[in-house]
């Protein structure tokens, strides 16, 4: 999977949508990263993604949440050719297990610590 920035996609103004996808995968990952970055990339053109942020355990549970300002671009991205093909390859190879949550966030605020001089 490529490097994600250190800081979290910033706060959005509401409403718009968060898609938490949360996985285990198997011991089979032949191609996974290739297409994890091909889809990175995709994503990005989808007229009203907002951003994505990731994290993973040491115990292997991955957390994946992108975020998309309505319904519409939602609907794009999950109706995308390529991305509807790595899900079944995920389904079929690379994942034990995954949930997949949509929520429609309704506040939403950020803080960033300010630089000092020491």
């Amino acid at each position: 999977m490529s490097d994600y920035p250190a800081t979290p996609v910033e706060a959005c103004e509401p409403p718009y949508y968060a898609v938490v996808f949360t996985s285990v995968r198997t011991g089979e990952q032949d191609g996974y990263g290739e297409t994890s970055a091909r889809l990175e990339e995709l994503v990005k053109d989808v007229p009203g993604f907002l951003g994505m942020d990731h994290a993973q355990t040491p115990g292997g549970l991955s957390i994946t949440v992108g975020y998309f300002r309505d319904a519409e671009a939602l609907a794009r991205w999950r109706s995308d050719a390529e991305h509807r093909a790595a899900q079944r390859r995920g389904r079929d190879e690379w994942y034990q297990s995954y949930t997949l949550h949509v929520a429609k966030v309704e506040r939403s605020h950020g803080f960033v610590r300010s630089r000092t001089a020491d």
